[in-house]
């Protein structure tokens, strides 16, 4: 088993659903993906937060043996997002982002971080990205996450990004965005070309794409009846594709990259069961191997 680094937000959000409202819910990349890597691997978080953030909520990372000696507490108030779903909830619609002290977030690496094998830079600026990757000596693998505002406003940079990582884990819009293309397949050969060894198209309730040079694979979601919350669901996806990786720790060819991404469909379809991580924060590995079993009846013959 090795490390996993993952560099990104840690929020509180406000959200609307057609199945309810939270005020100020935990989020942000950074929860998600520590929460659902943690059942497979060991997990170095590196972020910040402000003075409003509740110790209770880094005490929940290191219940699951997640290391936050990367995590920063700034004077000021922690990142936070208000947002809505409507209808099938394909789409968030942004009210109110208030980056607080998340607008100066300089990562700045422990000199025990530098070491890690697994990195996933996740949403953020890709100059920060960048900044990342030149304080990590000799990491295994390397994959990143990005969003539309990057891609329209910062694209030299995250083309930069793009050559030097190994997975890209994006959603369908967002290949779309750097690819022009309006097809997932054409996005991802288009995308490949610009640096990455795989990537990742996630669709929401239709599953995901993997594209790599050996070929592609598709599946569905997991069938949920009732979503309540599909905010972090992609982060979600990745903590789990990496955690499976880092603990198989014998590289990443096609037929790994094909697991990786089952068990980030699997992860995925707890975190949208409730508001938040906090599906994720009761999760246990019998109930992931259960919903396993179900996933293959759903996708065999």
């Amino acid at each position: 088993m090795s490390n996993i680094l993952v560099v990104g937000s840690l929020a509180y959000d406000t959200l609307t659903t057609p199945q309810g409202h939270v005020d100020r819910t935990l989020g942000g990349s950074a929860n998600y993906f520590s929460l659902a890597a943690s059942l497979y691997s060991q997990v170095r978080v590196v972020g910040v937060v402000g003075e409003d953030y509740d110790q209770k909520e880094i005490e929940m990372l290191t219940s699951r043996k997640v290391d936050v000696t990367g995590l920063q507490r700034k004077a000021g108030k922690t990142f936070h997002w208000t947002g809505e779903y409507k209808n099938d909830m394909s789409e968030a619609i942004t009210h109110a982002t208030d980056l607080n002290v998340f607008a100066d977030f300089n990562p700045e690496l422990p000199e025990s971080y530098k070491d890690s094998q697994y990195v996933f830079l996740a949403n953020i600026d890709p100059v920060l990205q960048l900044r990342v990757l030149e304080q990590i000596k000799s990491p295994k693998l390397v994959g990143s996450d990005t969003m539309n505002f990057w891609i329209s406003s910062k694209l030299p940079e995250l083309k930069k990004v793009l050559a030097k990582v190994d997975v890209l884990l994006i959603n369908e819009g967002e290949a779309d965005s750097i690819s022009k293309t309006g097809n997932a397949i054409a996005a991802a050969k288009e995308i490949l070309a610009m640096g990455p060894k795989a990537v990742v198209i996630k669709r929401g309730e239709y599953g995901f794409v993997l594209y790599t040079k050996e070929g592609y694979f598709i599946l569905p979601a997991f069938p949920i009846a009732n979503v309540v919350d599909p905010t972090g669901a992609g982060d979600t996806f990745a903590g789990a594709f990496f955690g499976y990786l880092s603990k198989r720790d014998k590289g990443y060819d096609l037929a790994s990259l094909k697991q990786a991404c089952i068990q980030g469909c699997l992860a995925a379809s707890f975190t949208v069961e409730a508001f938040g991580v906090e599906r994720l924060k009761s999760l246990t590995w019998p109930e992931v191997e259960q919903r396993q079993a179900q996933y293959h009846n759903v996708t065999t013959l």
